[in-house]
């Protein structure tokens, strides 16, 4: 009883100070840029921090864990396809992006792409926010459902009862205080992630990593090779390329991209890019550790029995730590759901407001129009999501777990090009996003052979063979993109 009180203590406090820093945001929004992308003012510890917390959601704090407990530093492949995509996706998007959405005075990536090309028909921009309408908010749901069974284990509350609790917390801050509210949150929330990685595998680990190393070998010798299974057979070509290609999804997904367009300058993405990668790298080692750290301390104990490997982080943390230290790590997993769950609010809320109704339904709309619009679109797809997430089955489970794929292979290779090349035109751009888009839904139907391999692989090859094709044999691109892009080039000197 003492203990409960005392975590739930912890929680109350953790989520007062959530819902504080998004009234203190709701005062410093103005207009629909400061509601959808802050102003553009945010500095490089939020930019980085925010830009990780809202990536990792609580699968950094359960999924990675869960993987490294059941496979071991196979999960190293993963993590370093993670690492690494997430480095290049800095190092060649963020400034680019930044400037060239400066340069169309666009706020969220399907305006940006229609404006790139000058598309008049605005069909780029509302088949874009359609994906990520539809990805999104089965995404998003799958948080609630999260966050849902993390109140109903450590609280024993009804599950309906905690995914109504968790939605109303995430709901309420990103209503009101836009993106000031979800970045200064992440900015709390990725501190609170890393610190909980860094201390539960310290505390529980014994001796060093040689011991650890040694006591890992005596349970499965596979636990030690990147190449093997735990089962001792190797690991498949594709197996390997599927793992670490998690790392293109970063490419596309709108949620982080966002943190680029909102950072204050160029010069302070560079900075924020060195946040970033540290965190992620810290973030990763602590969350692949505490699943053999994990693994080691239940193998030495026959009574404690865990049927799901993936709730390795809870159980190491009621197991060893003060109620009260308990609840702040336990509060780590909450502060990763909400992080990711706020962001993809808000980026469906954009589309809705920006995307669907300024570009179809009223063409004059004022910006505090467009942000009321924003607040009753956060409101309307967290009721839907709730919904889905009251109601959970395998259909939506498994349309979440291409989710990732699904953004970084039709936004992906779009954006990327379209920072880069000159003669990519509206239909090229169009092309990519339908094919990418259709392909991983397709082939994430099929199975056996190639068919197992990633489909964020082949959705990308063939989004940019798509991308290529179709510029070349189409039209130039019109006087108007050329030079707008010619501009662009010169502002990125400018800002750089």
């Amino acid at each position: 009883m003492e203990n409960t009180f005392a975590i739930t203590t912890t929680f109350i406090v953790y989520l007062i100070m959530m819902l504080s820093i998004g009234v203190y945001a709701y005062l410093r929004t103005k207009n629909s840029t400061d509601y959808f992308l802050g102003g553009r003012t945010l500095g490089p510890w939020p930019a980085a921090l925010s830009a990780g917390a809202s990536d990792m959601s609580g699968w950094l704090l359960l999924g990675l864990p869960g993987y490294a407990y059941a496979a071991g530093l196979e999960s190293l492949w993963l993590a370093a396809g993670l690492l690494i995509g997430n480095w290049i996706n800095w190092l060649i998007a963020s400034k680019r992006l930044r400037t060239y959405s400066i340069t169309t005075d666009a706020i969220t990536i399907p305006e940006f792409l229609s404006r790139r090309f000058n598309d008049k028909s605005k069909v780029i921009q509302t088949i874009s926010a359609f994906f990520i309408l539809l990805f999104f908010l089965f995404y998003t749901s799958s948080g609630l459902v999260a966050g849902g069974k993390l109140f109903e284990t450590v609280f024993g509350l009804d599950y309906k009862y905690a995914v109504i609790i968790g939605t109303a917390c995430v709901v309420s801050y990103t209503l009101f205080g836009g993106f000031l509210a979800v970045a200064w949150t992440d900015l709390v929330q990725g501190l609170l992630m890393s610190a909980a990685l860094v201390i539960v595998p310290i505390a529980v680990m014994q001796g060093g990593f040689g011991e650890l190393g040694d006591n890992l070998n005596n349970i499965n010798p596979e636990l030690l090779t990147i190449w093997n299974g735990i089962d001792g057979k190797p690991l498949s070509a594709i197996a390997i390329i599927s793992l670490a290609a998690w790392g293109l999804g970063y490419f596309g997904q709108p949620h982080i991209l966002a943190r680029f367009q909102a950072t204050r300058s160029n010069a302070d993405l560079s900075t924020a890019r060195r946040i970033a990668i540290g965190w992620t790298l810290l973030s990763m080692f602590g969350a692949v550790m505490i699943g053999l750290v994990g693994l080691v301390y239940v193998s030495g104990h026959p009574t404690v029995e865990l049927a799901d490997g993936e709730k390795i982080f809870m159980l190491l943390v009621n197991a060893v730590f003060h109620p009260v230290v308990a609840g702040i790590l336990l509060a780590a997993i909450l502060a990763a759901i909400m992080s990711t769950a706020d962001s993809q609010l808000l980026v469906c809320s954009s589309a809705l407001a920006e995307d669907f109704y300024k570009q179809v339904i009223n063409k004059n709309a004022t910006s505090n129009q467009i942000v009321q619009v924003g607040r009753i679109g956060v409101l309307a797809i967290s009721l839907i999501a709730l919904f889905l997430a009251l109601t959970p089955d395998s259909s939506v489970l498994g349309l979440v777990s291409y989710a990732w794929a699904g953004f970084g292979a039709a936004f992906g290779p779009a954006l990327v090009i379209s920072l880069y090349w000159s003669r990519m035109n509206r239909n090229g751009a169009l092309a990519g996003i339908i094919v990418g888009g259709l392909t991983v839904v397709i082939w994430k139907q099929l199975s056996g052979g190639i068919f197992d391999l990633y489909e964020i692989v082949p959705g990308i090859v063939f989004s940019v063979i798509a991308i290529i094709v179709v510029s070349l044999v189409s039209s130039f691109p019109d006087e108007d993109v050329v030079s707008q892009h010619k501009t662009f080039l010169h502002q990125l000197e400018d800002l750089d």
